[in-house]
Order: structure tokens, then C-alpha cells, then sequence
């Protein structure tokens, strides 16, 4: 039985292309699954929207059927502005000015960062 060193080269470049066939399905798959996460973002962001508008043109006139979400909206809103109060003030310092940009824009949903990744979508955040 003779080693044939053709047939080993054959058979290793098979694997090999299946392999990086493998991978670009792979990073494709993750390209469209950061796609999607994006556009349900840019749902989310436009139904909060709609809502916010309902709730500001209707105030006074809320159904119903969305009274106990709106009432949960308020409250949370309540809640946040007691906790916004009771934070320690913080001292100015040279390094932070106040008016210094939060960080890097997420290409995806918009969340500003200055990490790596954004906090929102996990998405690169880019250079």
C-alpha cells in the first residue's frame, strides 16, 4: 500500500475549502444577525416615539386599554427624577469639562460610548 502524497493534497484542500466556506457563512450569518438587531432597534426607537407623542397629545384623554402603562411610565419617570436628585454633586475637574463629548457614535442604533462596543446593541463601536 503506497502513501500517495497527491491524494493527501487533494483531500487536505477539500477540508480547507470547506473550512472557509464554513467561516464566510459564519461571518456573513453575523453580519446579517448585527443587521437585524440594528432595524429592531430602529423599531423600538420609533414605536417609543409613537408612544411618547400619544402620551403628550392625550394626556388628559388616555384610554383605557394603555392607562395602567401610561400610569407605570409616570411613575418610573417620578422615580428617576427622585434618584436624579438625590445623587452626590460632582466637582467639576480640569480633565472633564462639561460640555466634552460622551464618547463615540454607535453606527448601529446611535448609542453614544467610548468603550469598544456598544452598551446597547454590542455592536463595534469603530475608531
Amino acid at each position: 500500500m503506497a502513501f500517495n502524497f497527491d491524494e493527501l493534497t487533494r483531500k487536505a484542500k477539500t477540508v480547507a475549502n470547506k473550512a472557509a466556506d464554513r467561516t464566510k457563512d459564519a461571518a456573513e450569518l453575523v453580519k446579517i444577525n448585527v443587521a437585524i438587531s440594528g432595524e429592531q432597534k430602529e423599531i423600538d426607537k420609533n414605536y417609543r416615539a409613537i408612544g411618547e407623542w400619544f402620551v403628550s397629545e392625550y394626556e388628559g384623554e388616555i384610554p383605557d386599554a394603555v392607562r395602567e402603562a401610561v400610569e407605570a411610565v409616570n411613575a418610573s419617570k417620578a422615580k428617576i427624577a427622585e434618584l436624579e436628585a438625590s445623587k452626590p454633586v460632582k466637582e467639576e475637574t480640569a480633565e472633564e469639562p462639561e460640555d466634552a463629548p460622551a464618547g463615540k457614535k454607535c453606527p448601529i442604533c446611535g448609542a453614544e460610548s467610548d468603550s469598544k462596543f456598544c452598551p446597547q446593541c454590542g455592536a463595534p463601536m469603530g475608531e
